[in-house]
């Protein structure tokens, strides 16, 4: 059990850890990153339990609602939902990058609890292939769903609901998208490769943009705008 809870814990600890360690500015209080990593751990088990009574009532039963509903929107609702309530108003998240941190720790909670109960029922021999796909597709979805609350923090009020907006579709339309490939494509194989690579793209680009908004915010330099 111990190398199970290891194997589980592992991967989503060393993505925070790196997504941490790239603040170059004002590092954030590693106790308000741990509760935010608890929270989306436990809303793990009220997401899994709600996905169960859907399927058994047969109110998701198409791979599409599965993919994008029970999945992609549940997920990514809670986890914007606890941004939003517990850490958007919170006087530590005070510059841009902070949302890209807070975002990655709630989604590795959920990732680490959901992985954890998988190695479980699946075995260990599964935690390298866990810890390449559905760890680290949810912590990129934390990074974007972060960056652009990160935005909406730091945008005039006219911007910010449409950061906000951004900020949870996007996440949705992604992580769908990763689902639906997962359990439609017999060789899925061949889609989901090229689709991380994109995942990986699109989240590393996001952090560079972040920080290139902190820096305007230390210092006041112009920062190139982005579409999305």
């Amino acid at each position: 059990m111990l190398v199970i809870l290891s194997a589980g814990i592992a991967p989503g600890l060393a993505l925070l850890s790196y997504f941490y360690l790239r603040d170059e500015y004002e590092a954030e209080p590693v106790t308000l990153v741990f509760k935010t990593f608890m929270y989306g751990a436990l809303i793990t088990f009220p997401i899994m339990f709600l996905q169960y009574v859907l399927e058994v009532e047969g109110i998701i039963a198409s791979t599409w609602s599965t993919a994008f509903i029970s999945s992609g929107l549940f997920e990514e609702f809670f986890k914007w939902f606890i941004l939003m309530f517990a850490i958007f108003q919170h006087v530590d998240f005070n510059e841009p990058y902070d949302g890209i941190i807070y975002g990655a720790s709630v989604s590795l909670g959920f990732a680490t609890v959901e992985n954890i109960l998988y190695l479980v029922a699946n075995g260990v021999e599964h935690a390298f292939g866990r810890a390449i796909l559905p760890v680290s597709s949810h912590a990129l979805f934390g990074v974007i769903m972060g960056y652009y609350l990160g935005k909406a923090k730091f945008s005039s009020s006219e911007e910010r609901h449409k950061w906000l907006f951004i900020a949870i579709f996007v996440p949705i339309l992604l992580h769908g998208t990763y689902n639906y490939i997962f359990l439609s494509e017999k060789n899925w194989v061949y889609y989901m490769v090229p689709f991380m690579f994109f995942l990986w793209w699109l989240g590393l680009k996001k952090v560079k943009s972040a920080h290139r908004l902190t820096e305007k915010k230390y210092t006041g330099t112009e920062v190139e705008k982005e579409i999305i």
